[in-house]
């Protein structure tokens, strides 16, 4: 397995547009998707987030179903989990964490595990885009909870994926 590039910084270039990610979705063979998007209950809460307007806009592609945090071993349910120090693109970089918002553990390995799990599916069956669940610490390409509160920016899986090349949007895009 080659590793990854992890990201340490937004990238210099602006971030496409909603009309162009949207765009590379329509063209797309093979998506990467949320699973719990697509109506696994493996949510921290136990619950799926079944989207029809996600599944409409997946007809007829090749759907790789991913969630990071099961992936990496955690259980559902399990304790939510905040970023904390910054986004997804700081965790990469050292300078944030993933924590338990309760406990206060810290689950950045499971989660930069995760991230490249997801990585790793995604180059193995040819995805281009990934349609990720919006507000996730793994998931969230445009809004992640930071210290309680929601702010801009991406989640750990969402920040290796960009900077790995795949387009990436949320359900929030369609």
């Amino acid at each position: 397995m080659s590793g990854p590039t992890e990201p340490d910084e937004q990238p210099a270039h602006a971030l496409p547009s909603q009309e162009e990610r949207v765009a590379a979705l329509r063209e797309a063979r093979v998506v990467l998707v949320s699973a719990c998007l697509l109506g696994e209950a493996c949510r921290y809460d136990g619950r799926s987030q079944r989207s029809e307007r996600v599944l409409a806009a997946l007809a007829g592609k090749d759907v790789v179903p991913v969630c990071p945090e099961v992936a990496s071993g955690l259980p559902i349910p399990r304790p939510p989990v905040d970023l904390r120090g910054g986004t997804g693109v700081d965790v990469w970089a050292g300078r944030a964490v993933a924590v338990e918002r309760a406990a206060g553990t810290d689950r950045t390995e499971a989660f930069q595990r995760g991230a490249r799990l997801a990585l790793d599916a995604a180059r193995r069956f040819g995805a281009t885009v990934a349609l990720l669940k919006e507000k996730s610490p793994s998931c969230g390409s445009q809004r992640v909870y930071e210290s309680g509160q929601l702010r801009a920016g991406e989640g750990i899986t969402a920040a290796l994926l960009r900077a790995e090349g795949l387009t990436v949007l949320s359900d929030e895009d369609l």
